[in-house]
């Protein structure tokens, strides 16, 4: 469909855009203040997508609001296709909604979105219609499209897919840092809920069988382990969904290593799975190589789920026993905790945790319920937290218990158990939250955080402008942050100034 475009003189074009660029220089500094506010909603909708493992809702809901909070014409999202060579658009919101047209796919290095994929590098431009790779300028000028900002969805340097803007009005280059905020995040989430659904399709593919679902775990394992001689030992009980899972892709690797022999051992407390696979000449492979490459992914998941998985070679050099052992979710601790994470990626991480960690996900806040937290702003309402550590930042004052990404259900117990009961758990005297920032510089970023500028800053403190530079300079490096406002978001969130 073409557009009636009313033509606007190239002299029209150029005073509006002139317009724009006085404005521009007259506003001088970011406000901080509305610094803090934009990083405010950008967490919004990072806690949008919480606990959704569906791509293209979490890919909605970033769009969705991105429109809705930043006053954005349009976003879209596009997600790597898996033969890495196409861009697939999975989102769009605002005033084009459609997921088909000419760039429903586009190919990696094609046009800007393409580009900012190959390239891993963000882009801003406020004259669309003037940039050289627009492929419909008259579009941009009809339809009042300036602003167009894209950022890599990254993980390391490993692209999961592109963000993409458009506005009717002129953007910061401070939004860049907006939209970091939001594509880190996301970025991790996306790729674990398209990993999920991976292994969903794929469980699916390698249970179609008659009434597969409907058999026992042993039946299941022997349907998988066809050459192989399998034992049953103790009562079979039924199993949540991910021990499932994880029984049967051992399974699956069993096979694929040719194992001779296994049993399915079921105790009062746990379940495991016990196996003899041959050793087989391999170029180059070692024991180390074998469970790191073959086996990484099993270890990672028994560790998440409170259990141990052993692969040991006999002295005869041989056989490998592999030794898969799990606790049963269902032999809870009695007790609930109340979970409420600034970042979706830890919520769903440690919902899934404290669950199997047999405890109840309590939905509302509880004086006297633990509080497992990443967020400063719980220390004043609960008496009991337990503290998620991400980064090298200092533990904040008032928590009773330190977790993080490496911690394991049995470990969360004990922790949670510990703070019940009045205790503290994980916390050394080093970690008391040492003072990283000297009184000066706290003055300095809370007088920042008010939107004063350097010399605003100078004078109210009654030092040099070059010394306030000097302070913030000291606060970037103490901080690790690339930009003062990295640094004055860090320093909020810790809650060090208010």
């Amino acid at each position: 469909m073409r557009y009636k475009v009313q033509h606007q003189s190239a002299a029209q074009w150029e005073l509006e855009c002139c317009k724009w660029r006085i404005s521009h220089l007259i506003a001088g500094l970011l406000d901080s203040n509305r610094l803090l506010f934009d990083l405010q909603r950008a967490t919004e909708i990072v806690q949008s997508f919480s606990g959704c493992l569906k791509p293209e809702e979490i890919a909605c809901c970033i769009t969705d609001g991105l429109v809705e909070k930043f006053e954005i014409a349009f976003a879209r999202i596009w997600l790597l296709e898996p033969d890495q060579m196409n861009l697939r658009l999975v989102a769009s919101s605002g005033i084009y909604t459609h997921l088909n047209g000419s760039f429903a796919r586009v190919p990696m290095g094609a046009y800007k979105v393409g580009k900012i994929a190959q390239n891993r590098v963000s882009f801003l431009s406020n004259n669309l219609a003037d940039e050289s790779w627009v492929k419909d300028r008259e579009w941009a000028i009809a339809l009042n499209i300036r602003g167009f900002a894209g950022y890599p969805l990254l993980i390391g340097d490993r692209v999961v897919g592109v963000l993409a803007t458009f506005s009717h009005q002129a953007m910061a280059p401070e939004f860049l840092e907006i939209l970091q905020t939001i594509c880190a995040t996301g970025a991790v989430v996306l790729d674990t809920a398209l990993q999920y659904q991976t292994q969903q399709q794929n469980w699916q593919a390698n249970t179609q069988r008659p009434a597969f679902s409907h058999l026992a775990l042993s039946d299941q394992l022997a349907g998988i382990l066809r050459t192989a001689r399998l034992t049953l030992i103790g009562t079979e009980q039924p199993l949540s969904l991910p021990l499932t899972y994880l029984f049967l892709r051992s399974a699956e690797m069993l096979h694929q290593l040719g194992c001779s022999y296994c049993r399915l051992i079921y105790q009062s407390d746990s379940v495991g799975l016990e196996a003899i696979v041959p050793m087989v000449e391999r170029s180059g492979d070692s024991q180390t190589d074998l469970t790191q490459g073959i086996l990484g992914d099993l270890m990672l998941a028994s560790s998440h789920l409170g259990g141990s998985l052993q692969m040991q070679t006999g002295a005869d050099q041989k056989a490998t026993q592999f030794s898969l052992k799990i606790p049963y979710p269902s032999c809870p601790l009695s007790g609930r905790v109340y979970l409420a994470c600034r970042q979706s990626v830890l919520q769903m991480a440690f919902t899934h945790l404290a669950q199997v960690a047999g405890f109840t996900i309590s939905t509302v806040p509880e004086t006297h319920t633990p509080c497992l937290t990443d967020d400063v702003a719980h220390l004043s309402t609960h008496q009991s937290v337990v503290w998620i550590q991400t980064g090298n930042l200092p533990i904040p004052k008032g928590v009773c218990a330190v977790v993080d990404l490496q911690t394991r259900s049995t470990e969360l117990r004990a922790a949670i158990e510990h703070v019940s009961q009045g205790k503290t758990w994980g916390i050394t005297p080093s970690q008391e939250s040492p003072l990283l920032l000297s009184e000066r510089e706290l003055e300095v970023m809370t007088l920042l955080s008010q939107g004063l500028r350097d010399r605003d800053i100078a004078n109210h403190l009654i030092i040099s402008e070059s010394t306030v530079k000097f302070h913030i300079n000291n606060t970037l490096a103490k901080l690790k942050a690339r930009t003062r406002y990295q640094a004055l978001h860090k320093v909020v969130v810790n809650g060090w100034i208010q």
